[in-house]
């Protein structure tokens, strides 16, 4: 069991933050690593990636958009509350290193794993980079957090509500023309990260992506996180999450996440529709 600290919405209406009581995982776990969790005995395994590490407290922390069954479950869920499983860490950390110029590319809410590998890197020595993106600005997460562990933030809206207008590229473009980095890593949605590496390859920089394929067991044990790099098929639990961005099969894994769209969908239904229930039955008065 693991008991949720705090949580509190970051940006509404969908997502949170969770800090979780974790000292064994807190001291092994590395930026770039995830954990997988259970809710309850009745619940399905979900990998979340790993927002924050802090040994000293012996805590995690994790950002959650809540989209579906699993995700929405654990937006009910309280401070105080227990999670019956946390496994992890999970999956291999990012390669540290000193490049001299690190820009980390994020979309939406896939900023918060950026966050403790920016600040490892800044600790390495490197100046660092944040471009991050979203539709508009009431959707951006975790900027404030970035400018505290980072050189400069670049900031991009679709609607140009706040910053460039445009998406991600526009800005990592004039940050290859102009400051050309050793290293572009990149977190978010697959197609955004598709682009990230078409947009680099030109350049010949080398571009780190972090892949979130559909995963059960994260221990490379059911192979539904599959994945074709350079040909090769990897498995993203134990081989990834991080990979060269310019031999990844966008397309094969933007296929295999839509694998299962129609059961997900029933499920969340069904869940919807027996929480409804629950609530109603408790606004119901008692009767003598």
């Amino acid at each position: 069991m693991a008991k949720i600290l705090e949580k509190r919405l970051i940006r509404q209406p969908d997502v949170f933050y969770y800090k979780i009581a974790a000292p064994l995982i807190s001291r092994k776990a590395q930026p770039g690593q995830f954990v997988i969790i259970r809710l309850h005995e009745k619940g399905e395994r979900i990998p979340l990636s790993l927002a924050d590490i802090n040994p000293d407290q012996g805590t995690i922390s994790l950002i959650v958009m809540a989209v579906g069954k699993t995700t929405h479950e654990l937006s009910t869920f309280r401070a105080g509350d227990e999670i019956l499983d946390l496994c992890g860490p999970l999956g291999q950390a990012t390669r540290i290193e000193k490049v001299g110029r690190v820009a980390l590319v994020g979309g939406g809410f896939g900023v918060a794993p950026l966050y403790p590998i920016a600040r490892a890197f800044k600790a390495a020595g490197n100046f660092v980079t944040v471009i991050m993106g979203a539709r508009s600005k009431d959707l951006l997460v975790y900027e404030d957090e970035m400018r505290q562990v980072s050189d400069r933030v670049a900031v991009t809206t679709d609607d140009g509500s706040k910053g460039l207008k445009g998406v991600v590229t526009a800005a990592l473009t004039r940050e290859l023309e102009n400051n050309r980095p050793g290293l572009v890593l990149a977190v978010g949605p697959a197609i955004m990260m598709k682009f990230v590496a078409e947009t680099t390859k030109p350049f010949k920089v080398r571009t780190v992506v972090s892949l979130n394929p559909i995963m059960v067991d994260g221990t490379g044990m059911c192979g539904g996180c599959r994945v074709s790099v350079g040909g090769e098929a990897k498995f993203a639990c134990v081989d990834g999450p991080e990979f060269d961005g310019h031999l990844v099969d966008w397309n094969a894994l933007m296929n295999r996440q839509k694998s299962y769209l129609s059961e997900e969908k029933e499920s969340f239904e069904a869940w919807k529709e027996r929480h409804s229930r629950m609530l109603d039955e408790k606004r119901q008065p008692l009767c003598e």
